[in-house]
């Protein structure tokens, strides 16, 4: 096998040597963001270098310029939040760890509900369910925990949720009778400008 290798090498002469190059930036850039117990500084260092090096270096991989440039690019677009999860402990590293996640979390919530489709409620209270899913199924949390919570905190998030309720129920109201919602309105501001 080794030998077939090396003579199509040989056959296809330098053709080959710009792919090798540019795979093998990309292969380096994947093991510099798979390494686990580095900080986000220093992935954040090395990755800036690898990019730096393309950067400069593009023209040797010829008609893959393009490629490079586009991986560069994309590269620097998610850079504002590409660091956090070598910084923040039990923080998924990926999309895809992401994605199974919250696929996790609809599964679980279509299996409690019995609905097919996602949980209205998942949407007005989408904030607390979701990381109370989580951080349940990862066993996060005790009894202690919650004896210490911020009591005001969670008043103000109560309200929050309440206050978002509120307008689901607003917006569901005009949805089904505009105009008797826009009715209800016009009273409203008619009786507030009302001398007392």
């Amino acid at each position: 096998m080794r030998g077939t290798i090396r003579r199509v090498l040989e056959a296809a002469g330098g053709a080959f040597a710009p792919i090798l190059l540019a795979f093998g930036w990309v292969h380096r850039a994947a093991h510099l963001l798979g390494q686990k117990g580095v900080g986000g500084a220093a992935v954040r260092n090395q990755l800036s270098g690898l990019l730096g090096a393309m950067r400069r270096h593009r023209d040797a991989v010829g008609v893959l310029g393009p490629a490079v440039d586009h991986f560069v690019k994309v590269s620097r677009s998610y850079w504002p939040g590409l660091f956090a999860c070598y910084d923040t402990p039990d923080l998924p590293r990926t999309n895809n760890d992401l994605e199974q996640a919250f696929g996790s979390h609809r599964y679980h919530e279509r299996r409690a509900t019995g609905r097919k489709g996602a949980s209205p409620a998942l949407v007005l209270r989408g904030s607390a369910r979701l990381v109370a899913g989580l951080g349940t199924r990862a066993g996060a949390g005790t009894a202690a925990d919650l004896a210490g919570a911020d009591r005001d905190e969670w008043q103000r998030v109560r309200a929050a949720l309440e206050e978002q309720r509120q307008r689901g129920v607003e917006r569901r109201r005009f949805r089904r009778d505009p105009d008797g919602y826009l009715k209800d309105l016009e009273n409203k501001l008619i009786q507030s400008r009302l001398p007392a």
